[in-house]
């Protein structure tokens, strides 16, 4: 009756959301203050107050055609100010012809993917990763390639990447600071990648497209430096989103920005355009486009998350969890207590803890932790975290 396919991927559906469902059910047993909820990166607290008065003043201001349609790439004035800022980061010569504002990171994805794929073609993702990101390359006819974890810091494997570079290999896509690990790949490796990725496009007569997948790019710790992906890989393609970095992750506001140096690039942007509005997202979102240009250089507290980073590890290697240290985004990942990471979440829900199993990102033996959530519910969640451990302790 229904869609074959999708009826399958029920089955198999997101363990964050099936978590967050689980933590619904709890609540209404327990009571919601004793729910300790790591499961969903939904961003905490409100957008600054940049965000807020650009709301105020475009909603106020009776301008006219604010709620009209537009070009399907986005207003052009906005479209330039975000070229502006990421030529101002990378140094490479970047127009509003080569950005698409979209709707979120979810939405470029898929626009990206669509433009980019033939049926059959490859797309490459370390682990662990987005788990999404298999029904977006799906969506679009393709395959995704799983390069396994290198679990002792979880940069990207490049010992095994060049093995799953095929013919058929269309695109890799990064995602730093990585969700769900925090770990933000260095400028060595990701060079190091790019002379993998020269390499095989020689041996194969073939352009690999780097598709990064930044929402989090803004959320970063310790001085620790974000690489540029458009200064290091020729074929680069951006994906933003201002859901985490403004906290607008409702507002569905995003774009894509694509290198000048790549080949044909004004035919891609037309692609782009036009699967922009074949998969029926038409335009970004109006308003919000507006108030993204007015706040480019606003910023959420990265120090709240940070305090809340710190004590939640802090704790969590005291109790003899091995976990790396996140360097940005706001996910823990660390190991679990037994092999089997769903086990273990099935069995922190004795204790009102929820996490969600690493073999959800294609990384079994490891579970995510969300800490944007109230820094009250982490101080809370250490007793339970400490009966957990006694429950391994047996």
């Amino acid at each position: 009756m229904f869609s074959e396919k999708i009826v399958r991927n029920l089955e198999r559906s997101s363990w964050i959301r099936a978590m967050f469902e689980e933590g619904n059910r709890l609540a209404k047993i327990h009571g919601r203050e004793n729910i300790y909820d790591f499961s969903l990166g939904n961003p905490f607290g409100e957008p600054p107050v940049e965000v807020l008065e650009s709301l105020k003043k475009h909603v106020l201001s009776g301008e006219t055609g604010l709620h009209k349609y537009m070009s399907n790439t986005g207003y052009p004035d906005v479209c330039e100010k975000i070229a502006k800022s990421l030529e101002d980061e990378s140094g490479i010569s970047l127009s509003g012809k080569n950005i698409v504002m979209t709707v979120g990171a979810a939405g470029g994805l898929n626009v990206v993917f669509k433009s980019l794929l033939n049926e059959g073609e490859e797309v490459i993702a370390f682990a662990p990763y987005f788990v999404e990101y298999g029904s977006y390359v799906d969506n679009s006819g393709g395959r995704l390639v799983l390069v396994p974890a290198q679990t002792s810091d979880f940069q990207p494997n490049l010992e095994e990447v060049g093995k799953h570079i095929t013919p058929k290999t269309k695109a890799i896509i990064i995602n730093s600071p990585n969700n769900p690990t925090g770990v933000i790949y260095t400028e060595e490796n990701l060079k190091k990648l790019n002379d993998i990725i020269g390499d095989k496009e020689k041996e194969y007569g073939s352009t690999i497209y780097i598709v990064s997948d930044e929402p989090y790019s803004k959320i970063i710790y310790d001085g620790t430096k974000m690489p540029s992906i458009l200064s290091i890989f020729k074929n680069a393609i951006i994906v933003n989103s201002f859901s985490k970095s403004l906290g607008l992750a409702g507002e569905r506001i995003g774009y894509i920005a694509a290198s000048s140096n790549i080949e044909n690039v004004d035919l891609l942007m037309k692609a782009l355009t036009f699967c922009n509005r074949t998969l029926g997202f038409v335009n970004a979102p109006a308003l919000f486009q507006r108030v993204v240009a007015d706040s480019l250089d606003a910023k959420i507290d990265v120090e709240d998350y940070k305090a809340k980073r710190d004590f939640l590890y802090d704790n969590l290697i005291r109790l003899g969890f091995e976990c790396t240290k996140p360097q940005g985004a706001f996910y823990m990942f660390p190991k679990a207590l037994i092999p089997d990471d769903i086990e273990f979440a099935k069995i922190a829900t004795k204790y009102n803890l929820l996490l969600v199993p690493g073999s959800g990102f294609g990384c079994p033996g490891y579970f995510r932790m969300s800490y944007c959530v109230e820094f009250d519910m982490i101080k809370r969640s250490i007793p339970a975290f400490e009966q957990l451990v006694k429950e391994f302790k047996k």
